[in-house]
């Protein structure tokens, strides 16, 4: 079957190498979809050199702010070695801040206060103590070469009050500048803070913005497509093109494939594998098939289906093969998400009367429910390790809100408070984010919080925007 859902030359594919006094061999990272891998710390450089130059130890490679406080960062603009790289270094400056500032593991100096100190175009000129001065433990010194249509990034991360480089690399080979930041900003968090940053993570979402009818009805009803964007919600892409309702994605553990619902016209599971143009239909239109989810090992997928004539939880091998149904009561059940280890899953049921949400092995055994104290649970979401909780949106008088259950605990805290309705959870891959629907702005889009309930952010803005999915 020919692909309807495919992205033009990705995975992006964006190599570096480590800089130091002479420069050093080059390694292969991923810039799009995929997380890369921890990177080993890079060889600092000290200015001035002392006499005999000595390693740093572990510690010395880690800036550290004040006692009790994050360290202060500031980014700059990258310097344009060549006239045609201006706009490319601007843009990676102004991402790179952004990604930093995300995940509020340093305090960011705002970057309306860069005025006050020289511009250098050199790593050996950068004013530290003018930095300093401005109340900085580091700064970040980039520089853009453009050449025959070829871009070249060198990125360090300097301590200021040591004046030492305690990372640097040259990238090359991507074809935006946001590749290039959220690399970066990817790697310093990963090196400076052990921290997977989620720069270079995407969301899936459903959106009505191209206002298309529906093909093959009589009834006008606008499609619905699936789109995704970066974390931020920039370059978007709609990926699916085939003037249905196209619902509920659900990304693949490897970031790789998207599965989503589909009616045509009778709702179906389709997996698309984006960057192989490959799209298969697991289900094979077997009775009704809604809300798939891949299990976290990347082997099987979880979903709803009303092919025994209610609605029960199956599972299958990601090819559609050893088909199971996992769950069976007359009650209606639907909406599953598994643990991060794959052995369980959650689902939601109304077997009490309304919607809660349950517990049951990956077998469909020990089931359990979770929500005692709410008067409608739904949509769950299991968060990644090492957080142990889920999120849902639970009933607040006429509309919902998010909440996380923890289940060491067995305690629940909400995370937004009447504002419009907010439904639809996915966490990052950190567990430390969680996107989500809300119509607080009067329409529909997709937003990001904490999941503490703060750093709230806006994703989306054109159309209705819906049932936002996080990669990995």
């Amino acid at each position: 079957m020919k692909n309807n859902l495919r992205i033009e030359g990705w995975p992006l594919r964006l190599q570096s190498r480590r800089l130091g006094a002479t420069g050093v061999g080059a390694v292969i990272i991923a810039a799009a979809a995929v997380i890369a891998a921890a990177q080993q710390q890079a060889p600092p450089t000290q200015q001035p050199p002392p006499t005999q130059p000595q390693q740093p130890s572990e510690v010395a490679l880690v800036i550290t702010g004040d006692p009790g406080t994050p360290p202060r960062l500031a980014v700059p603009d990258f310097v344009a070695l060549s006239p045609e790289g201006a706009e490319v270094a601007k843009t990676i400056g102004e991402v790179l801040w952004n990604d930093f500032n995300f995940e509020q593991e340093f305090y960011m100096l705002p970057r309306d206060t860069y005025s006050t100190v020289p511009a250098a175009r050199r790593a050996e000129d950068v004013p530290f103590a003018a930095w300093r001065e401005l109340g900085a433990d580091a700064v970040v010194f980039g520089t853009v070469q453009q050449s025959g249509g070829k871009t070249v990034v060198q990125a360090r991360l300097m301590n200021v009050r040591s004046r030492q480089t305690v990372f640097a690399k040259e990238y090359f080979n991507a074809n935006n500048p946001r590749a290039y930041a959220h690399t970066i900003a990817d790697e310093i968090h990963m090196q400076q803070r052990n921290l997977r940053g989620v720069a270079r993570t995407k969301l899936a979402f459903v959106s009505d913005r191209n206002r298309d009818s529906l093909s093959g009805t009589v009834e006008k009803r606008e499609v619905k497509e699936i789109y995704i964007s970066d974390y931020d919600g920039a370059n978007e892409r709609r990926i699916t093109v085939s003037r249905q309702l196209n619902l509920t994605p659900a990304w693949s553990a490897d970031a790789r494939a998207l599965a989503y619902t589909t009616y045509r016209p009778s709702p179906d599971i389709f997996v698309s594998f984006i960057y192989q143009g490959l799209l298969q239909n697991p289900t094979k239109g077997v009775g009704t098939n809604y809300i798939p989810v891949f299990s976290p090992d990347g082997t099987r997928i979880a979903f709803m289906s009303g092919r025994d004539g209610n609605p029960e939880i199956y599972v299958m091998n990601v090819d559609g093969s050893n088909l199971r149904r996992l769950t069976n009561h007359p009650a209606g059940d639907g909406t599953p998400t598994w643990s991060p280890n794959s052995a369980q899953i959650a689902f939601v049921s109304d077997r009490t009367g309304t919607p809660q949400i349950y517990l049951m092995g990956g077998d469909g055994s020990n089931v359990r429910r979770i929500t005692m104290n709410e008067s409608w649970a739904d949509q769950p979401t299991w968060s990644p390790a090492p957080f142990n909780e889920i999120a849902f949106a639970g009933r607040s008088g006429p509309a919902f809100d998010i909440k996380i259950h923890d289940l060491a605990s067995s305690q629940t805290r909400q995370i937004t408070f009447g504002e419009g309705s907010n439904e639809r959870p996915s966490y990052s891959a950190n567990g430390r984010h969680i996107a989500f629907t809300s119509t607080r702005t009067g329409s529909t889009q997709v937003f990001t919080i904490g999941r503490d309930g703060r750093n709230l952010r806006q994703v989306t803005r054109t159309g209705n925007n819906q049932m936002p999915a996080w990669s990995n």
